[in-house]
C-alpha cells in the first residue's frame, strides 16, 4: 500500500487560542513564519513539540496546533532535552527570550548545545525584559539606560552567537523577525540538522526597545550593514557588492573592507562546514553594538552524533542479556556491584 503524503497548511498548526502581545510586536512575525513554515516538514502535528521557558516569547506553544509545554524559567532545554532522548521520533522544537535563555537560562542553554541534543532552540532576541516591563537584559547595549539601569547598563553584553559557539553547537544561525524569507530558509536549515541547532531572531519589541534593530530593516540603510552569509559564495555587501570581509592584517580575525580595493582571492569565501568554530566565532566578532556590519544567515553546519543516539546505543549494551556471545552485560554488572544478596 502506498503511504499517501502528508498535506498539511499553515490554517492547521493555528490554535484556537487569542494571540496577545503588544501590537507591533516582532513575536506576531515570528509565529506567523513558523505556522507557514511548519508544514513543510510533512510531519504529523502529533509528533511535533514547542517547550518554552518564561517571558513573552514563551506563549508560543498556546498558539501553535501542537504538543507543547510552557515550562520553568530558563529551564526549557532541560526539558526538552529529557523529552529528546526518551522520545527521538519527535520533532523537538525550544522558544526562548535573551533573557529566559542566557540569564536565568544560561547554564541549561549551553549544556544542550555542548551535548548536541537534537533539538531546535529559537532564541527571540529584543535586547530587553519585555514581560517584566523593560528592564536591563543580558544583550542590552552597554551603557543602556532602563528602568533597572537609570543612569545606563555597566555591564558588557553577551553576543548569542558567540555564546552558542563557544558552547561547541553543531548549527548557528541568525535571522529577523520581518524577513520572512530568510528565517524561513534559516528554519529550514535548522530542521535538517541533526543535533542541536541554535537560532538567534532579532525581535522587535515596540513598547520597551521599539527600533533597535531598525537599522537592519530599513531599505535605506539595511544594505550597508548586513552581511547575508551564503554557503561557498564570496563574503560581499553593499548595494552594489562594494563591501567584502577578508582577513585581518594583523591577527587572527576578519575585517570588512572595499571590495575594490583588494584583490578577490582576499575575499573570505563562506564555509559553514569548518570543522572547528573559529572562523564561525571570528564572524561573530564583526558586528559591534551599533549592529554596523552584521551577518545573518548560518554561520555554522557541522555533523557529530547526537545526545540521544549516544544514550541509546548505551542502553542498548546496558539491557543485553548476558550470553557467550554477549557476556559483558553492564546493568547486570552495575546491579551485582558491592554487597548483594539473594532473598529465598
Amino acid at each position: 500500500m502506498t503511504e499517501v503524503p502528508l498535506k498539511l497548511t499553515a490554517k492547521d498548526f493555528r490554535s484556537d487560542q487569542e494571540v496577545r502581545w503588544c501590537p507591533g510586536c516582532g513575536d506576531f512575525a515570528i509565529l506567523s513564519a513558523i505556522q507557514s513554515f511548519m508544514p513543510e516538514l510533512g510531519i504529523p502535528r502529533e509528533r511535533i513539540t514547542f517547550v518554552s521557558g518564561i517571558g513573552c516569547s514563551s506563549r508560543f506553544p498556546y498558539y501553535l496546533n501542537t504538543y507543547g509545554m510552557h515550562s520553568i524559567h530558563g529551564r526549557a532545554p532541560a526539558i526538552a532535552t529529557g523529552l529528546a532522548v526518551s522520545r527521538p521520533d519527535l520533532s523537538v522544537w525550544v522558544v526562548s527570550g535573551d533573557g529566559d535563555a542566557l540569564s536565568i537560562g544560561g547554564n541549561h542553554l549551553i549544556h544542550a548545545l555542548r551535548r548536541n541534543v537534537n533539538i531546535k532552540i529559537l532564541m527571540f532576541n529584543n535586547r530587553i525584559y519585555g514581560l517584566t516591563k523593560g528592564q536591563c537584559s543580558p544583550t542590552s547595549e552597554f551603557g543602556k539606560v532602563t528602568k533597572s539601569t537609570p543612569v545606563g547598563s555597566r555591564d558588557t553584553p553577551f553576543n548569542p552567537i558567540a555564546v552558542a559557539l563557544g558552547a561547541e553547537a553543531s548549527f548557528v544561525a541568525r535571522t529577523i523577525d520581518s524577513d520572512r524569507k530568510h528565517l524561513h530558509s534559516v528554519l529550514r536549515a535548522a530542521a535538517a540538522h541533526q543535533g542541536s541547532a541554535f537560532i538567534e531572531i532579532y525581535q522587535n519589541c515596540a513598547i520597551f526597545n521599539d527600533g533597535a534593530f531598525d537599522v537592519l530593516k530599513d531599505p535605506a540603510s539595511r544594505d550597508s550593514v548586513l552581511v547575508r552569509l551564503e554557503h561557498g559564495k564570496p563574503i560581499t555587501f553593499g548595494a552594489t557588492g562594494e563591501k567584502c570581509v577578508v582577513r585581518e592584517p594583523r591577527g587572527f580575525g576578519l575585517e570588512v573592507a572595499d571590495t575594490a580595493s583588494v584583490p578577490r582571492s582576499e575575499i573570505i569565501v563562506h564555509d559553514e562546514t569548518v570543522p572547528g568554530p573559529a572562523y564561525a566565532f571570528t564572524l561573530s566578532r564583526l558586528s559591534d553594538q551599533d549592529l554596523s556590519n552584521t551577518p545573518i544567515g548560518v554561520f555554522r553546519r557541522v555533523g557529530r552524533p547526537t545526545y540521544e543516539s549516544m544514550v541509546q546505543e548505551q542502553n542498548s549494551v546496558a539491557r543485553t542479556s548476558a550470553t557467550d556471545t554477549a557476556p559483558d552485560n553492564l546493568l547486570t554488572e552495575l546491579l551485582h556491584t558491592g554487597n548483594t544478596w539473594t532473598i529465598r
